[in-house]
């Protein structure tokens, strides 16, 4: 960290620990007054968190754009199924196959979330121009906001970024659907800049690491860039764009009912800005509880190679995560991160997807025996699971599962793979704003049961003269 900043945070420090000292002495008043009582939600049939007492979603508005299926509803019958996630009325396994060996094919995908349809080959390359056209800042927002104060948290600086370039925008409260989708479109561009620039600002001034700011090529689609920009000498294979790219579209868009495509449409319908709005979704999507299991998977994975001797001995790895599940290891928390959704139940089709350019993406950085460690991890805690929970069915490995083994095998530091899932999902929430503005029109405005008690009356106490 530099003499500046070091100076910077003990100078704030101080007071900073009195606040917490002071807010201390209030946390006990303030848990009493804001507990309410677990069984007043059953009472008013408050549905937690939005799901029903069987984990699903309960409804809150209708969508075009895309649909998560875990269940096969027919005959009166509410049965698992394998997973299927479909964009836009194609099934995501299709477009994969369709785009798989196509250097855009996040771009072609992020034409179809957002206009409705698969692109011409001319409308294609008219949009691919677009988004290349889009791939500037204004002049000396890197040095004047980026570089103003890094930070470590890159969720955090791009937020930021996206709030200041409201202030250059000359038609940045306007939400007609003309310049909705011109912002969505900049945004989409400029996505990988925000974040890969925040890092090296961070990396450099915290760090004390060299710093490098290349710029995006017109000519390269936005995996590729990503990767450009990140490494110094901009070199990057075949191979890792095609996986990067791949792990872009599975994350660009899963349902409405995700709590930061929520968020996007929630103040969307209040009338709010681009800006303002993707900065909400941004917020959302920081929470660990949404955007940071990849990161959980990493830290376990790392935990397991250290305490497991032979990865090859099924019956070492059962037991160590037995101890793991058990909350005797590890975090304590009692969870096999990466296994489980809170949608899917038999299966995750984009783990399924996914897998097959992660394995190939491990042959080429000669990581197979990871990938070993990763598989047999995968056949293993369905079974440690089924023994200490008694769930037989439903549980299996989710995309988040490997998608940090890929980023770290890309070179993609711990601090870039929540803004990663950003770049992915920013596609995702221009549709669900795009979507809002044309066929919503109410603001979203859930009810809430005031369960309040009432005090004794405050007694009157005459004004001095």
């Amino acid at each position: 960290m530099t003499t500046t900043n070091l100076k910077r945070k003990k100078r704030y420090l101080g007071f900073e620990d009195q606040m917490l000292a002071y807010a201390q002495t209030q946390v006990k008043r303030l848990v009493k007054n804001d507990t309410i009582d677990d069984a007043l939600f059953e009472k008013f049939s408050v549905n937690r968190g939005l799901r029903d007492l069987n984990g699903r979603g309960v409804l809150t508005g209708l969508t075009n754009i895309s649909a998560v299926i875990s269940f096969d509803d027919s005959n009166g019958k509410h049965t698992p199924c394998d997973g299927q996630l479909w964009y836009r009325g194609y099934n995501v396994k299709d477009l994969v196959r369709k785009y798989g060996n196509h250097r855009f094919a996040y771009e072609h995908l992020a034409y179809l979330l957002l206009f409705g349809d698969l692109p011409s080959d001319h409308q294609a390359k008219v949009f691919f121009e677009k988004l290349a056209e889009n791939r500037k800042l204004p002049t000396n927002f890197v040095r004047d906001v980026i570089m103003k104060a890094p930070s470590r948290d890159v969720m955090n600086s791009m937020t930021r970024s996206i709030l200041t370039l409201a202030s250059y925008d000359p038609y940045a409260d306007r939400i007609d659907l003309e310049n909705v989708i011109r912002q969505s479109l900049f945004l989409t561009s400029v996505f990988p800049m925000l974040a890969i620039y925040g890092y090296h600002a961070y990396n450099h001034y915290d760090n004390l690491d060299s710093m490098y700011i290349h710029r995006p090529e017109e000519d390269l689609s936005i995996a590729e860039n990503i990767l450009l920009m990140l490494r110094p000498d901009k070199k990057f294979s075949r191979t890792e764009a095609r996986v990067l790219d791949a792990a872009l579209v599975l994350h660009m868009e899963h349902g409405g009912g995700n709590n930061s495509s929520f968020t996007t449409r929630v103040v969307t319908s209040s009338g709010s800005d681009t800006y303002a709005t993707i900065a909400a979704a941004m917020s959302s999507l920081k929470g660990p509880k949404h955007g940071g299991a990849n990161l959980k998977v990493i830290e376990m994975i790392g935990n397991i190679k250290e305490h497991v001797r032979d990865w090859n001995d099924d019956d070492e790895i059962f037991a160590y995560l037995s101890k793991i599940l058990d909350g005797k290891v590890f975090d304590h928390q009692g969870l096999i991160y990466g296994m489980g959704h809170a949608v899917y139940s038999l299966s995750d089709p984009r783990e399924r997807i996914f897998r097959k350019f992660v394995e190939k993406l491990s042959v080429e950085k000669k990581r197979d025996a990871d990938m070993g460690l990763y598989h047999a991890i995968e056949r293993i805690a369905p079974k440690v699971i089924a023994e200490k929970r008694h769930i037989y069915k439903g549980v299996s490995p989710n995309v988040d599962f490997y998608s940090g083994f890929v980023y770290e095998m890309l070179g993609i530091p711990l601090e870039l793979f929540t803004p990663i899932f950003a770049i992915a999902r920013i596609v995702g929430w221009s549709a669900h704003r795009l979507e809002e503005l044309v066929s919503a029109g109410k603001i979203i405005r859930p009810a809430y049961k005031s369960v309040m008690e009432a005090k004794a009356p405050i007694v009157h106490i005459p004004e001095a003269e």
